[in-house]
């Protein structure tokens, strides 16, 4: 079934997805017109080609993700250095289980690529698994790992016939997004699939 993703600030960017890939991209008004029997998701804010974490190394084999059955002792954010070092050979499921908990959050801040070398297969079994884009990483990266990196790596200008990939942020236009963040992401698409869905 084909699915049309419309954004309230981004009409003229709209998408009708097919299956793994995208059908169309412009205004909503012509693909409704071309597609009357596709079903229509509405989200806030902007659709965007989604973002390019360059931290996939830092993020996913060199910081611990604590389990939020583990929140009352841990916390809830990722933990770094030696500790985490700790954590992630504590037992045999330890890297596995963190990767992909760091995974969902990388698709929480509309992530739909990473990049830098991973080496490890427990988080390029979590890449693999959740369908990310694997990219170049930047030259130079700009400060700490981070879920929101600044500045923020949008991935190239949607089009039909590529793979059905982006994000959804409750923001009224780009600049907000780069002032607010990641954090503002509602929708993820990865492979056709709504990967991350924000409350």
């Amino acid at each position: 079934m084909l699915t049309i993703h419309i954004c309230e600030a981004s009409p003229e960017t709209a998408v009708v997805v097919d299956g793994a890939r995208l059908a169309a991209v412009g205004p909503y008004e012509a693909l409704a017109a071309d597609h009357p029997r596709a079903r229509v998701r509405r989200w806030p804010g902007i659709l965007t080609p989604g973002l390019l974490n360059p931290y996939g190394p830092e993020l996913l084999e060199q910081a611990y993700h604590p389990d939020p059955r583990e929140a009352d002792r841990l916390g809830t954010e990722p933990i770094f250095g030696e500790r985490a070092l700790a954590l992630l050979g504590a037992h045999a499921s330890a890297r596995g289980a963190s990767a992909r908990r760091g995974v969902q959050r990388m698709l929480a801040h509309g992530t739909v690529a990473v990049a830098g070398e991973l080496r490890g297969r427990a988080a390029l079994d979590a890449v693999r698994g959740a369908g990310l884009a694997v990219g170049a990483r930047p030259a130079t990266l700009p400060g700490p790992a981070s879920f929101s990196p600044v500045p923020l790596v949008l991935l190239p200008a949607l089009a039909a016939g590529k793979p059905a990939r982006f994000a959804v942020f409750d923001v009224p236009d780009r600049a907000a997004l780069v002032r607010d963040g990641a954090s503002t992401c509602v929708a993820t698409v990865v492979g056709g699939r709504l990967v991350y869905r924000g409350r």
